[in-house]
């Protein structure tokens, strides 16, 4: 309280000096005699303004800001609209507007000095930063770091307009200037991409191209990630492989996908897998009416149903091969659209259980798409993989036969379509999560082939084209996501390493595994066929016969030489172990 009233009565001592100081150079240029009483009520005014109404005098000199000059300013400009009309007619406005200028440029003035040199005298900056992006971005960052140990050496921007200017004394240089300029001197400590309007790719463009210049590299989130509230320094991350990996299609239809779910009843099998969790999560956001989650996982189930926390959701601990509990839950949901993302998609693990990878992966496919018709629900999405295609492992094998049927079944009043795409970036049991694991235990990093290559896309981001696909299916279709460009996981892997910022981890090549591809393929053949997005392919029906696949579906399950009737329903499958699969 003593300090509050401390500052209240330095600020009314500022006031009255500062006001007499400057009306007295006013007087003495318009050449009029000094008017004491004028001044007293200016003074009196300020003072009621500053201390009693606005409360100005509580803000910070030393941390300051372009706001804290402006709130002053604004403050004495309130109390010049109160006095002005008491002597308009004694002496001219010119008058005070010229007193008031002198005031505001004093008092600023001295804020600014004080300002510089208390923050001069603590911080030591003792570290060097570029901002690449000198927009509105850029500009806030450079207020923020103003106090911090960081010496700002440049902006860079591509716009060449800016590049002939500066910002509080910084230079705007282009990128090719900017490596001359750190060629002549050292590696700055910290580059920050602060472009959060930009395209991933123009960030990730960037980041390939320069990253070698600097020690450390920051980025600023898109700005619907931005939280307005919180300083731009807070949100700042380091580049994450997701980051370099993420595709962002461009025709995400949102507004589609929101006809698609919304006041829906939806049903999602593996509702706490990776995928099926991220389902769960893009309903709820685009308004379900019911959200049904099965998973046959305790742990997974519950986890998912924590995270979600809806009065929406109705949870069922249940595997896809409990065909009679399955039947009583649709039953009794009455679900609109049907989900099912529940599989076995471990290559290695399904390999050395072959006979539960086709029982779940199949067996339970067949389950849920028997009692989605019997029970004439609407729509059903089978999520599928790219290993289906010419598949060489059992896994993409299973998933093969998950699409025949699919697409071969009398659905009767139930569109049944499914969804192909590669791999997800950080699912359960991908390359991602386990390199981070291993890099962090001090390696080395474990690769099966110099040249193997995979499809990466973000978990949301599949999701999303998934959904968006099931509100273009009709019945019957293939639809194939577009993975963008196969990533060289020998690549990826140091990728990982150099933004994990630690030296000495070494890149072991292990032998490809049993059903293991050096590359995944997306499309079948060359006749497949467009939807009105780039994003969504769809692949040329095979036909099948039905009755047949039943029979050799029950056959499979039964049997022991379980390889040699995969092969027979799907001719393409070459169950190869070598070490060398093509």
């Amino acid at each position: 309280m003593k300090h509050h009233f401390d500052k209240r009565l330095l600020n009314i001592i500022i006031i009255i000096f500062l006001s007499f100081a400057t009306f007295a150079w006013t007087f003495w240029i318009f050449h009029k005699p000094f008017e004491v009483y004028v001044v007293l009520w200016v003074i009196l005014t300020r003072i009621v303004a500053s201390s009693l109404i606005f409360q100005d005098y509580s803000l910070s000199w030393s941390k300051a800001t372009q706001k804290t000059f402006l709130i002053k300013s604004f403050v004495y400009m309130c109390a010049f609209v109160v006095y002005m009309p008491f002597f308009y007619t004694k002496l001219p406005i010119s008058f005070f507007l010229s007193e008031l200028f002198f005031y505001l440029f004093i008092m600023n003035f001295f804020m600014y000095l004080y300002y510089l040199l208390i923050n001069k005298s603590k911080i030591k900056k003792d570290k060097t930063l570029v901002i690449y992006g000198a927009g509105k971005a850029g500009l806030k960052l450079e207020e923020e770091y103003r106090n911090s140990k960081y010496k700002i050496q440049y902006f860079v921007d591509d716009d060449e307009n800016l590049q002939k200017r500066s910002i509080d004394g910084i230079k705007i240089v282009s990128k090719e200037k900017l490596k001359e300029l750190i060629k002549k001197d050292k590696k700055p400590d910290l580059l920050v991409i602060a472009m959060p309007s930009a395209k991933p790719q123009r960030i990730i463009s960037v980041h390939k191209e320069i990253d070698n210049y600097f020690k450390e590299v920051k980025i600023l989130p898109s700005l619907e990630k931005i939280l307005s509230n919180e300083l731009f320094t807070k949100q700042l991350k380091h580049i994450s492989v997701e980051d370099l990996l993420a595709r962002h299609p461009q025709d995400l239809d949102k507004k589609a996908i929101a006809s698609f779910l919304k006041d829906k009843k939806v049903l999602v099998t593996g509702a706490g897998g990776s995928i099926g969790s991220e389902i769960c999560r893009q309903c709820l956001k685009y308004g379900v009416n019911k959200l049904y989650l099965i998973e046959r996982s305790e742990y997974n189930l519950y986890t998912i149903k924590e995270e979600l926390e809806s009065a929406k959701i109705k949870s069922y601990m249940c595997s896809v091969l409990d065909a009679d509990m399955l039947d009583k839950i649709i039953s009794q949901c009455r679900p609109d659209i049907i989900i099912h993302a529940a599989a076995y998609k471990h290559v290695p693990l399904v390999e050395e259980n072959i006979a539960a990878g086709i029982e779940n992966n199949i067996l339970g496919t067949k389950n849920c798409i028997d009692l989605a018709i019997k029970h004439k629900v609407k729509k059903f999405i089978l999520i599928s993989t790219d290993k289906a295609v010419r598949p060489t492992n059992v896994m993409g094998a299973t998933k093969r036969i998950c699409e025949l049927y699919a697409s071969n079944v009398d659905s009767k009043d139930t569109e049944i379509a499914a969804v192909r795409f590669g791999n997800v970036l950080g699912s359960s049991g991908s390359v991602i999560p386990k390199f981070r694991k291993q890099i962090e235990a001090g390696g080395p990093i474990t690769v099966t082939h110099p040249e193997i290559t995979r499809y990466f896309m973000l978990i949301p981001e599949a999701c999303e084209l998934v959904l968006q696909a099931g509100a273009v299916a009709n019945g019957g279709e293939l639809f194939i996501l577009d993975m963008g460009k196969p990533v060289l996981i020998a690549d990826l892997a140091k990728n990982m390493i150099k933004l994990s910022g630690k030296s000495g981890i070494k890149i072991k090549f292990t032998g490809l595994r049993p059903g293991e591809k050096l590359y995944e393929e997306l499309l079948i053949n060359q006749s497949d066929a467009k939807t009105k997005y780039n994003s969504i392919m769809v692949a040329e029906n095979t036909f099948f016969d039905i009755d047949k696949l039943n029979r050799q579906i029950e056959e499979l399950l039964k049997t022991d030489d379980k390889l040699k009737l995969l092969k027979e329903i799907i001719p393409e499958f070459t169950h190869n172990t070598s070490k060398e699969i093509k």
